[in-house]
C-alpha cells in the first residue's frame, strides 16, 4: 500500500453510480457480473455498482517528479444480500518506483 498525492494538482478521482434494479444495465455493469460469476463461480445480479476510479495518480513521495503515474479503479457492487469489491489496475501494472519507498516487500492488492 502507498499513498497518492493529489494536492500538485496531477491526477483526478472520479466516480459514477449504477442503480441497476429494475432498470436495463449497461454494459460495464454487465461485465461487473460476468466477472463476479468467473471468480466466484455463483449466480449473480447486480443491484447497484459504483466505480471509482483514481486517474494518472502520483505517488505521495513523488514531491517533485510526478512524471510516473498510475491509474487503477475500484468497483463496490451489490445484489443486496452479497457484496463484492473488484480492484482493477491499468495495463502495465504498478507505475511507481517502488525503489524509492521506505519498505521493499511491496504487492498490489490486498488479502
Amino acid at each position: 500500500w502507498d499513498n497518492a498525492d493529489f494536492s500538485r494538482g496531477v491526477g483526478t478521482t472520479f466516480y459514477q453510480e449504477f442503480s441497476t434494479l429494475n432498470t436495463a444495465k449497461p454494459p460495464f455493469v454487465r461485465d461487473v457480473e460476468a466477472k463476479v460469476r468467473q471468480y466466484l463461480r455463483s449466480s449473480y445480479s447486480a443491484a447497484w455498482t459504483l466505480k471509482i476510479t483514481w486517474e494518472k495518480a502520483p505517488v505521495h513521495t513523488a514531491r517533485t517528479d510526478t512524471r510516473k503515474t498510475i491509474t487503477y479503479q475500484a468497483v463496490l457492487t451489490t445484489d443486496g444480500f452479497r457484496s463484492y469489491i473488484l480492484m482493477l489496475y491499468q495495463d502495465g501494472g504498478m507505475q511507481w518506483d517502488y525503489t524509492r519507498l521506505t519498505s521493499t516487500n511491496v504487492l498490489i492488492g490486498y488479502t
